[in-house]
């Protein structure tokens, strides 16, 4: 069977899937949308024909995709049998309400917008467990949106895992999209000193004060130890996206410079692999 970089664009509705898709086809993927899953069949087999030109695809299977009970096997055959990348794109409810309501759009599964959006969320569950990626669009704007599936798909082609540390805090919400969490806030917390409480962990003053405390440094080297002996496993299993989070309260100072520690050692190997994330830094 011919080799063929190919990734399944799935998830929620109003969570981005064509902006991605866009995305997708600006980066020289052939992007296909809103197709009954039997005409997707027939465009796999010419897809994967060595006949076939195309190396890069992409294939949105999401709700609209006919029949809906179908779908979820569908998606797990396009992973096991063809190596689809799957890609799922999620939002907070909150935010997908506000995001139809300014398209004025209706949901595919019915004039209720909040028992629709609940009930597609339910029927992705198992979607999302065999996903490869999953990202969250309800902190993105159209632009950051773009970068963050533009550098997933540009720097992983010739790559076997990427891995993203992000810092977070705990106030705003867990990153529903981590593989592996690290909470921070037993640390000394420079948030009430005042001349560093405006701040945050990327500044020397707060790495320093944070670095101050002896247990900072015996929990890095617990965290690089634990990282160093997982990463190569997950890649032998052939695991190709990894997401670690940092947590600390406010997800400004402590989170950010142990996530800016553990990045400067994680890069020294793999430095084309390593994405960066500070989800609440400026909140």
């Amino acid at each position: 069977m011919k080799d063929v970089n190919f990734v399944v664009l799935t998830g929620l509705s109003g969570a981005g899937k064509s902006t991605v898709s866009k995305v997708l086809e600006d980066i020289g993927y052939y992007s296909v949308d809103n197709l009954p899953l039997a005409v997707i069949s027939k465009f796999i087999e010419v897809l994967f024909d060595s006949n076939s030109e195309i190396e890069k695809a992409s294939i949105v299977v999401d709700i609209r995709s006919y029949p809906r009970d179908e779908m979820f096997n569908f998606i797990k055959m396009l992973k096991e049998n063809y190596g689809g990348v799957i890609l799922f794109l999620e939002a907070d409810e909150d935010i997908l309400i506000r995001r139809y309501k300014e398209t004025r759009r209706k949901h595919p599964l019915g004039e209720d917008l909040v028992e629709s959006l609940r009930e597609e969320r339910g029927l992705f569950l198992n979607v999302k467990e065999i996903a490869d990626i999953v990202i969250n669009t309800s902190d993105m704007n159209v632009h950051s949106l773009y970068q963050t599936v533009e550098d997933y798909c540009r720097r992983t082609v010739h790559r076997s895992i990427s891995i993203t540390l992000q810092s977070f805090g705990f106030k705003y919400g867990l990153p529903q999209e981590s593989d592996l969490v690290f909470d921070v806030r037993f640390l000394k917390n420079p948030y009430f000193i005042e001349s560093l409480k405006l701040l945050s962990g990327m500044d020397t003053k707060v790495k320093d004060f944070v670095f101050s405390d002896k247990d900072t440094y015996v929990y890095v080297e617990k965290i690089k130890d634990f990282l160093g002996f997982l990463i190569p496993r997950y890649t032998k299993e052939g695991k190709k996206y990894l997401t670690v989070s940092v947590g600390c309260t406010g997800g400004r100072h402590r989170s950010v410079a142990l996530v800016e520690s553990i990045y400067k050692f994680l890069k020294k190997d793999n430095e084309d692999l390593i994405f960066i994330k500070h989800r609440d830094i400026d909140r």
